[in-house]
Parts: structure tokens; sequence; C-alpha cells
């Protein structure tokens, strides 16, 4: 059974690493052989460590020296055995670096340690989980917010489409548990998981909440029966696309110019926006109501609800309604105002 999972591993390895596995396999192969020509001159001909490594060292590089001392036969016989060992090994590993070049697999390895030195260096970044349709206008829309954006895709073609985009990511399977380390899981302030496959998203989700358990997760559910699954493995929020679409397109034709003044303050493709804050316990303005928090006044913004920390919303809230630690505010105001509230906040 130990024996089966590791050749399991060996061969996971080898599909992940590709040519570079093959060419750390020589370089071991080399080492042994390296190791056992020692064994040879120092137990066999009885020579010391020196003269041993460096007869090792003009045998495998096949210079010509000739011998340190006379070999027996047996030492002879061995000998030659190193030495097609040896040159056997160095066409294995030439033949496998030649391999990494033309593959452009070298290439890939030094961009992919770039990247990563960029990711490791985020604190309270995105992650998002595919980059297919869903998970395209996701990036998109949080690009236009923060910059601080790392996407996991294993299908070629977009993981291409993502370097000509020049957005931080990892190419790779987002099921694999130390793909999600690498791209900060647990330095995370939240991850989106839109992959086309629910059982994924499941065990996404699961995994990004066993490792971050503070991480905001928001899930893509294919259809209603997988909400429940999805919220008990740990999302916080689960959006099924084709209600959402749906839902858009009614209110489209019911109410048009109310979805357009959402959809347009949401995008901030006007002067005006509406935005979240989060109040800290420690905030100058927990334990005011709206009025003496001046918000108004100061800021020239709107609060148009207000969402308690247990889940609760209150919305048009008067100007008694008092401001706790811990509820967010939904405020509407130009961009500039509410980038100066956010600054004092």
């Amino acid at each position: 059974m130990a024996g089966l999972l590791n050749t399991t591993r060996i061969r996971a390895l080898r599909d992940k690493w590709g040519p570079l596995f093959q060419f750390v396999l020589g370089l071991c192969n080399m080492c042994v052989v390296f190791a056992a020509g020692l064994c040879v001159f120092i137990y066999v001909e009885g020579w010391n460590f020196v003269e041993s490594f460096y007869m090792m060292v003009i045998t495998l590089s096949t210079v010509g020296f000739g011998e340190i001392h006379p070999l027996s036969d047996r030492g002879r016989l061995l000998t030659a055995l190193i030495i097609i060992c040896g040159v056997g090994n160095f066409a294995y590993i030439v033949s496998s670096f030649s391999r990494m070049l033309v593959d452009g697999h070298l290439n890939k390895l030094l961009w992919r340690r770039k990247v990563q030195k960029r990711i490791d260096k985020l604190d309270q970044h995105y992650i998002v989980c595919g980059y297919g349709r869903i998970g395209c206008v996701v990036v998109q829309e949080i690009l236009k917010s923060s910059p601080d954006v790392v996407v996991i895709e294993n299908n070629e073609k977009l993981v291409e489409q993502l370097k000509r985009d020049g957005i931080m990511h990892l190419a790779g399977d987002a099921t694999d548990d130390a793909l999600l380390v690498s791209a900060g899981i647990k330095r995370a302030r939240s991850i989106v998981t839109a992959l086309t496959d629910e059982a994924a998203n499941v065990y996404v989700t699961l995994t990004a909440r066993q490792l971050n358990p503070a991480i905001f997760i928001v899930a893509r559910a294919g259809n209603a029966s997988h909400i429940t699954r999805l919220e008990f493995a740990g999302a916080n929020k689960v959006v099924l696309p084709h209600l959402i679409g749906g839902v858009r397109m009614a209110n489209s034709v019911l109410r048009p110019t109310v979805t357009d003044f959402v959809e347009l303050a949401l995008r901030g493709n006007i002067d005006l926006q509406l935005e979240e804050m989060a109040i800290g316990r420690a905030s100058s303005l927990a334990g005011k109501n709206l009025v003496e928090s001046r918000i108004r006044q100061d800021f020239d913004l709107i609060v148009v609800a207000i969402k308690r920390e247990d889940g609760s919303l209150v919305f048009n809230p008067g100007p008694k309604v008092l401001i706790l630690g811990g509820d967010t505010l939904i405020t509407v105001g130009r961009p500039a105002d509410l980038a100066r509230m956010t600054e004092s906040l």
C-alpha cells in the first residue's frame, strides 16, 4: 500500500513538473553513480577519499587522464560500468535540459517564481478560482477597485489570456491545497470560487475555510439545490448566475430607470457611487447617532442603510438611529467624498 502511494506521488510530481522532474531525476541518478564509484575505489581498490574523489571526477568527465594507481580486473570492470552509467545519465540530463528550453518550461518556472514573489508580498488580497465567463467578469470588476487579485486557473488557453492581460495568476488545480497556500489563502481578504464543477466549488470552499477561518467566501452554484451544501461548507455568500441574470432582465423591463441608476452607481460610471463602510469598535462614530456623526455635513454622504453585526438591515435609518461598533454603513455619494470618509475611519 505504501509503495502504491509513493508511486502515485511520483507520478503526480512527474506530471506537475514535467521536464524539470526528469532533469532533477537525472542529477539524483548522477549523484548515486558518483557515490557508488567512490565506494568502488575506496573499498574495492583501497584508495583514500581524495584519490577516489579525483578518480571519479576524471572518470565521469571523460577527460582522458590516466589511472592514479593500477586497477585490478574487478576494479576495471566496475569502472567501465561507472563510465557507461555516467555517460548515459549525462545524456539524459542534457536531453531533459534541452527539452526544458524547447518547451519553454524554464521560462515558465522563472515567471512562476517572479509571480510568487509578488504574491508573497500581498496581504488582504482577493483570490478568484476560475477565469471562465463568470470568473473573468469578477476579476475585471475587482480590478477596478483593487489591483491585488490572484487568479487560479488550469486551462492553458485561459492561462495564456491571463498572461496577456497582465493579471497575477497561478496555473493549476484550485482544489490543490498547496496551490491555495501559494496564492496566499491564509492572508487573503476574500476568495471567489467560480468553477464550473460544483464538487470543486464545495471542496475549495471547505479548504479555504479550514486554512483561513476569517476569510469571506463567495461561491458559485449551478442551481438552488446546491446553495445549502455550499453554505454548510463555509461559504458566506452563494451566487446563482442565471438567477441574478434573470432578475436583472426582469427589472430592466419593469423598472428600467431604477435598474440603470443602480448599475451606474455600483460600477462607478457616474459621479455617484454606492459604497459600504465597516465601523470598527474603536471608531469615533461608534455609539453616535446619525446626526451626531455629522456624516452628511462633513462628507456630504447619504446613509441609505445600516447592516448590523448580526446581519439585520436598517433601511433608510432616521437621524436618531445609533451607529454601533461592527456595523456596516451603506452610503451614497461622490467617489472623492467616499474616499475622504474611508480615510477618516
